[in-house]
């Protein structure tokens, strides 16, 4: 006997049969299958083709294709031309034969015309998709002040043109793939033929063909059916919304991941040290770049350790504070209720409050309630006696250093972590610090990225271009990352 749930899943899915030769029929399957005139957008024409005199009729969605081009290209030579196919005289680029209904409905859905012929089992589906979207603009999130500007548009065929613009390449692959149960999208996976490691095309290949689900409608949502570890904090897939980005690290081995509707794309598979590099550390000179690496690195251990180490320090170890220093923290805080945790943990949720305000309000009024809030909030603590001034110099500091990490799956890790080593900190001071420090880099370790470690190169270590925490000269990188298995590992010949 049968599930319920098993029966609801056969009647949702689209028709399995075969095209007939006779056209009436399959008008009449087609307005049933697109529910025709109660689904207002669903458009039906039809017509009588001047190259052999037979009926036939057009088929799809008015609100998501380009009806000038139906007209000019299709419809017109259709009526007025001779020829002795479809094909040699309709001009659209892209013309693909059809066998039966099921792939009849991922086509229209997909913003293509679809033509019946009397008396002819084929079907034709015509590209026409005209998607609206935005035009190409700067990223909102991951600017650059040296390099290209351009970002990632919901449009998947303006995307992968801008990478195709960086990349000229003949071994550039454009590869799609369905998923989804009741709505059929397409997931592109773009990488380079003569480099990518095929068991590592092949493990996401199987993976993205393991979703069963009725639809995964953008990458955001995608990202977490790739996921080997959903209940992780830390990520094992890259999100990018720059061309530039993705294209660097097509080149080296890596694959990106495209789908309509997202402003981004994912890369995988990746390490640690992917969160940290950015476009920009390659564009700089050699010394600007590292530079500019070194500050963020030495954000992510503020962000992550410095309020908890304050805690464990003044609660536990306080013969580590110098003399005076020591003197006047003891002063600041003397009238404090509150014990040192409870206020550090007060500061960074109310640091964590405004952001989350900050990023919710209209653009214009953001920022300002954000520093205005923050300001008023900070001071205001201090003077009640609820906060001592050390505390709010803490949490703003760590609070702060935390935007030099642009990486948004990577900023959500560290500052939920930062509450854990705090907690830590609070209970045992340094020796929970530590320890809790040991298990946080030991799980880091072992997690995989499409079996790749994520430390590597370094640990593991492998044959790269050493472009981990700094990255050499661009003339001194000779390989790609070994880790990858690439095809081919030398990125230039000996000289």
């Amino acid at each position: 006997m049968r599930s319920l749930s098993g029966q609801r899943k056969s009647k949702s899915r689209p028709s399995l049969k075969n095209i007939s030769s006779s056209l009436s029929s399959n008008i009449q399957e087609m307005k049933q299958l697109f529910s025709y005139k109660l689904n207002k957008d669903f458009s039906m024409r039809t017509l009588k083709l001047k190259f052999n005199q037979k009926e036939a009729c057009l088929f799809y969605y008015s609100s998501i294709v380009d009806g000038a081009r139906i007209n000019l290209n299709i419809i017109k030579p259709l009526l007025e031309n001779n020829g002795d196919s479809v094909d040699n005289v309709v001009s659209i680029e892209n013309i693909e034969e059809v066998l039966d209904f099921e792939t009849v409905n991922e086509n229209i859905n997909s913003g293509k015309v679809i033509l019946f012929i009397e008396e002819d089992k084929t079907a034709y589906a015509m590209d026409v998709a005209d998607f609206q979207h935005r035009a190409v603009s700067k990223s909102e999130n991951e600017t650059t002040i040296k390099g290209p500007q351009d970002a990632f548009t919901e449009s998947m065929n303006t995307n992968i043109s801008l990478i195709r613009k960086q990349l000229h390449n003949s071994q550039l692959i454009n590869e799609g793939i369905q998923i989804g149960e009741r709505s059929k999208n397409e997931v592109n996976l773009i990488y380079l033929k003569d480099l990518v490691n095929n068991d590592i095309l092949e493990n996401l290949r199987s993976r993205l063909k393991d979703i069963k689900t009725d639809s995964v409608r953008n990458i955001e949502m995608l990202e977490q059916y790739l996921e080997e570890r959903p209940y992780s904090l830390l990520p094992t897939i890259l999100y990018t919304e720059k061309p530039d980005k993705a294209t660097s690290y097509i080149e080296e081995g890596f694959i990106v991941i495209l789908m309509d509707s997202s402003s981004a794309c994912l890369i995988v598979p990746v390490t640690f040290w992917s969160f940290f590099h950015y476009p920009e550390d390659r564009y700089l000179r050699f010394f600007y770049g590292n530079f500019t690496r070194a500050i963020r690195l030495l954000s992510f251990y503020l962000t992550l350790m410095i309020s908890a180490t304050f805690v464990a320090i003044a609660n536990f170890h306080s013969e580590m504070i110098p003399p005076d220093l020591l003197l006047a923290i003891t002063a600041s805080r003397e009238r404090i209720p509150f014990p040192l945790i409870f206020e550090v943990l007060i500061m960074e949720i109310a640091f964590e409050l405004i952001r989350e305000a900050g990023l919710r309000i209209p653009n214009p009024l953001g920022p300002t309630i954000g520093i205005v809030g923050a300001l008023i909030l900070g001071q205001a603590a201090v003077e009640a006696n609820i906060i001592s001034p050390i505390v709010v110099i803490v949490v703003a500091l760590s609070g702060l250093s935390s935007f030099a990490l642009a990486d948004l799956n990577i900023n959500f890790t560290i500052r939920i972590m930062r509450f854990l080593f705090i907690l830590a900190a609070g209970t045992y001071g340094m020796l929970a610090l530590t320890g809790a420090s040991l298990l946080f880099f030991m799980y880091t370790a072992s997690i995989k990225s499409f079996g790749i470690p994520f430390f590597s190169p370094m640990s593991p270590h492998f044959i790269s271009s050493e472009d981990t925490v700094f990255r050499k000269a661009l003339k001194k990188e000779l390989f790609r990352p070994e880790y990858l298995r690439p095809k081919d590992i030398r990125k230039k010949a000996k000289s």
